[in-house]
């Protein structure tokens, strides 16, 4: 069984493997993640690097139920390359932001791998539902990719066996990002040892494998839908459930009257220590590149 929708671009898709107790999330970002890159000049080495990590935001985010939760995923050095990577997902809305040494990237060549962005990094990631429970987990920024990063999270933290692939690229149409995420979910086992079976579990095996073997030129192929991509994957299934998610945006929430009730809540003195020799208290929104001034 398979609804005939179709998902493209700057949209989640969800689908679930009812005989395998699978789900999985597919996302392609266009025109959502030239919005958030167009923020900041950034060079080739850290715009791939944001456009990744935007990717894993969309899955990551997309897991959780509500609007007004959200997560967050930061990845901090103490004298990396890179200091600074963040980006977090509420209720479609996204945006990203990266810190990093210009000098020192430049010497790193095309193509800097994570131990040279981020050296001795790690990676933490935080859920917040909309009854305002939050919990997180923070791993070492090791491996080749920010993805392997997060899928030792999930298996870390959370206990929950999970596949996820990540390409993006630049064209003369502009950049371009997609990404798959599929987990096992399994019932009956407890903590770690839950994992341990789960993973073995021939189910899980076939579905890693199946999910495994995506192509980059696949997720981002303009012209297939991320509902083909599900099919092709797992067209031997019984039956694969399709959910429509939620449209992708520009999320940045930065405006003049949040920015006042935030410094509103510092002391006269340290309010007055803000304030430039016109009285007026600046703020740069590092997410959208926007100055605000205000008079507090």
């Amino acid at each position: 069984m398979f609804e005939t929708i179709e998902t493209y671009s700057d949209k989640l898709m969800g689908f679930t493997l009812p005989g395998r107790n699978a789900r999985g999330r597919a996302v392609r970002l266009d025109g959502v993640l030239e919005q958030v890159l167009s923020a900041h000049d950034y060079p080739a080495p850290i715009t791939h690097l944001l456009s990744e990590a935007l990717v894993l935001g969309a899955l990551m985010g997309g897991l959780l139920k509500g609007e007004q939760s959200q997560m967050t995923m930061q990845a901090q050095t103490n004298g990396g390359t890179v200091s600074l990577l963040v980006c977090d997902y509420r209720g479609g809305a996204l945006r990203g932001y990266c810190d990093f040494d210009a000098e020192r990237l430049a010497g790193l060549g095309a193509n800097p791998s994570l131990a040279a962005l981020f050296g001795e990094g790690y990676l933490a990631i935080t859920f917040e539902t909309e009854g305002r429970q939050r919990y997180q987990g923070i791993v070492p920024l090791e491996g080749n990719s920010l993805a392997e990063a997060c899928q030792v999270y999930f298996s870390q933290s959370e206990q929950i066996p999970t596949l996820i692939r990540v390409a993006s690229r630049a064209g003369a149409g502009g950049r371009s990002a997609a990404g798959l995420l599929v987990q096992h979910l399994a019932d009956g086992e407890e903590g770690r040892e839950r994992l341990h079976v789960r993973m073995d579990h021939p189910d899980w095996e076939h579905v890693a494998v199946m999910a495994g073997s995506i192509s980059h030129d696949e997720l981002l192929d303009p012209s297939l839908s991320l509902e083909a991509i599900a099919w092709r994957l797992f067209h031997e299934e019984d039956e694969v459930r399709v959910q429509s998610g939620a449209a992708l945006s520009r999320g940045c929430r930065c405006s003049a009257e949040h920015y006042a009730t935030i410094i509103a809540r510092f002391p006269p003195e340290e309010q007055q220590a803000m304030r430039n020799e016109k009285g007026i208290v600046v703020v740069d929104c590092a997410f959208c590149s926007r100055l605000f001034e205000l008079a507090v």
